[in-house]
């Protein structure tokens, strides 16, 4: 049986008078990497946070794992999400913050972790807040695969890389889809680098589901050879703002 890793069923999210987020039903089945693609403002990282437990709903619902609800503890235990800023405490080192996540959690792999960012040359002593841009973002990455999710859910997690750094994190979310068996579910504008990963995508506008489904199915039955031009076409329909 394939379960469902998120699950939404008239899913909103509104803040004061603006809903971030409305009528947004979805079904993503485990065993993808799945790409949440839409313009600024859309209403992706609403989406993460109500997936993750961050925020409550103002209508609807969403479970992952295979029904279990938004921020429970049996959905927390096997959700890892890394926040877009790749939050690390700046002042402590690698080593550290390897300490203090095994703490944290329950199930971490320390030594799954330690030779993972040995091979990728961090050392343990550094200073996270003195690690460059891509080695931060390995950390996190590191850091929250080591806690041997069923789903990883990551929120603009190379927004600020250069091409190089972006391409080896990618890369690396594969890896770990492709090994372990995670489902991931990714929020990015850069849609160069979905391209080689991505086999599920949702496409948001304005707060609504657009487009959802295996990216197969979905570039036959809108006769598109990428994934990039798909959602291009579909966004200057629905969003003309959107150009690039």
């Amino acid at each position: 049986m394939n379960m469902n890793v998120i699950e939404a069923s008239g899913l909103g999210k509104r803040y004061g008078g603006t809903w971030a987020l409305r009528e947004c039903s979805l079904a993503v089945p485990a065993g993808h990497v799945a790409a949440l693609v839409g313009p600024n403002g859309a209403g992706k990282s609403t989406l993460l946070h109500l997936a993750v437990g961050l925020a409550a709903p103002s209508a609807g619902g969403v479970t992952v794992l295979g029904g279990r609800p938004a921020g429970s503890p049996a959905a927390l235990d096997g959700v890892a999400f890394v926040a877009q800023d790749t939050p690390l405490y700046k002042n402590l080192s690698t080593a550290d913050m390897l300490h203090l996540t095994a703490n944290l959690n329950r199930r971490f792999d320390r030594p799954y972790a330690q030779a993972r960012l040995a091979e990728l040359g961090i050392p343990p002593k550094r200073k996270a807040g003195k690690l460059s841009g891509g080695q931060q973002a390995q950390l996190a990455l590191t850091l929250a695969l080591a806690r041997r999710p069923r789903l990883l859910v990551l929120d603009e997690p190379v927004a600020m890389l250069d091409p190089v750094a972006r391409h080896d994190f990618m890369a690396t979310v594969l890896a770990a889809a492709s090994d372990t068996g995670v489902s991931v579910l990714l929020s990015s504008h850069v849609l160069t680098e979905l391209e080689r990963v991505a086999s599920f995508l949702i496409l948001l506008t304005r707060g609504q589901v657009r487009l959802a489904g295996q990216v197969d199915d979905l570039l036959a039955a809108h006769g598109q050879a990428s994934l990039e031009g798909l959602a291009l076409n579909y966004l200057r329909e629905t969003t003309p703002e959107v150009t690039r």
